[in-house]
Parts: C-alpha cells; structure tokens; sequence
C-alpha cells in the first residue's frame, strides 16, 4: 500500500510531535489536514512547509473543547478529499495530581482527550464506509498502561484512549484498522524543565529521534491491515519500568 496522493487528518497538527508527524507524512507523498486549535500563525507554516514537499496541505480550525465543532470536524473535511486515515493526536497535559484536580481540570481532559477521539472516529467510520479501507492512530503515552499519581486527568483520559482503541479495532474490523503509539520522552519539556532529569529513567537513555516519530506512523499506516488493536510503546523502554 502505498500512502502518496491520499488525505489524512492529524488533529493538534500545527506544533511539536503533530507538526513533526505531519511533515512526515507529506514526505511520504501525503495530503494533509491540519487541524489546530488556536495556533493560526504555526499552523500556516505547517502547512507551507508540507506544500513546499509537494502535496496538498489545508488548516483546519475546531476547538475540541466545544462539542459541536467536534461533531462536525471530519464534514468539513469533505471539500478537501475523502480522508485515508485519522491520527488522533491532540491533547492537552497538565501535571496536576489527586489534590489539585477539580471537577473542570478533569472533565476538560476528558472532553480533548478521550471524547473527541470517540466522536471523530465514530465520524471517520461513517465517512469512510464499508466498502472503502481506512486507519485510525490514536496518540497516547506510556502514562496510559502504568498509571501513577502524577498527571492523573491526563493519564486517565489516555487509559480511556487506549481502550477506546482496542475496542474500536474490535467494532471497525475489517476494513478499518484502529491503533496507537505509546510516546514517552518525544520532545523535550516546553515549560522549562530539566531534559536531562527527564530521560533519566529511560533504558534507552535518550530522547527520541523525530525521525522515529514519523517510521512509526507510517509503518501503522502503511503497514500490515492485519495489525490492529495494537499499541506501540514509542518511549525507549520507559514502560517496561
């Protein structure tokens, strides 16, 4: 299978690993959709920038707060073309524990993380058909299969995530795969951080390579259709710990 001339959309597209994901695909030939929420000026370069690679390339705007944008996000995808796949990837990740979470924090994780996913997968389902085949990514973290005490409405929503996938892949079989990659030290930290404390439990002892960001979707995209369900760990082996 190849992936040149089809549309996919990535939501969170315009910045960090959703920018680096969406460059990839344009670099395998590619049409993308950037969905973004309120990065405007980001996501135009993106988008210049996946041109420039020599495929189409849209913005997308929708709050994924806001349940009808949600709800009518992969419809308005139709004026660019019919989409091949959907990578789930925007998120929102606030590190705030058992204490510190209210009921806003919490159900606002919920919403970006795990219910917008559902609703723009059971979209994409109906938009790609029974007769058509199509893939689903859901992005998730090495957080959602070994929960701790940090970070909990984020880590939640993407243990909710990784059910949802497993459980879709289930439901949408045959002909759409449902899967997801488990990311762990991607990026280093936006909010000042030390980067080196932060690989500091990783058997790899390193953070990621962009590059492996993109093998790694391509390879679910362009892979087997006989692997679904499945969720990759991307972390160098921090869930193993």
């Amino acid at each position: 299978m190849s992936l040149t001339g089809k549309y996919i959309l990535i939501t969170g597209a315009a910045v960090r690993v959703g920018r680096a994901m969406t460059l990839a695909m344009a670099q395998a030939g590619t049409n993308v959709i950037i969905h973004y929420g309120s990065s405007t000026e980001a996501a135009q370069k993106t988008q210049a920038d996946a041109a420039a690679l020599g495929v189409e390339a849209y913005t997308i705007q929708a709050d994924l707060n806001n349940s009808e944008q949600v709800n009518a996000l992969i419809d308005r995808t139709a004026e660019f073309g019919k989409l091949f796949a959907l990578v789930n990837n925007a998120a929102i990740f606030d590190p705030i524990d058992l204490a510190e979470t209210d009921l806003e924090a919490w159900e606002r994780h919920l919403r970006i993380n795990l219910t917008a996913p559902f609703v723009l997968s059971k979209a994409f389902a109906a938009h790609v058909g029974k007769d058509r085949e199509g893939r689903i990514v859901n992005i998730l973290d090495w957080r959602a299969l070994r929960p701790g005490r940090d970070h909990l409405p984020y880590t939640i929503s993407k243990a909710g995530l990784a059910a949802l996938t497993q459980s879709t892949a289930i439901e949408l079989a045959p002909n759409i795969t449902v899967n997801g990659i488990a990311f762990g030290a991607i990026l280093p930290p936006s909010d000042g951080g030390d980067p080196e404390k932060a690989i500091a439990d990783i058997p790899a002892g390193r953070w990621a390579d962009l590059d492996e960001v993109g093998d790694t979707l391509r390879f679910l995209l362009d892979g087997p259709a006989y692997i679904t369900g499945e969720i990759v760990h991307l972390d160098g082996g921090r869930h193993l710990l």
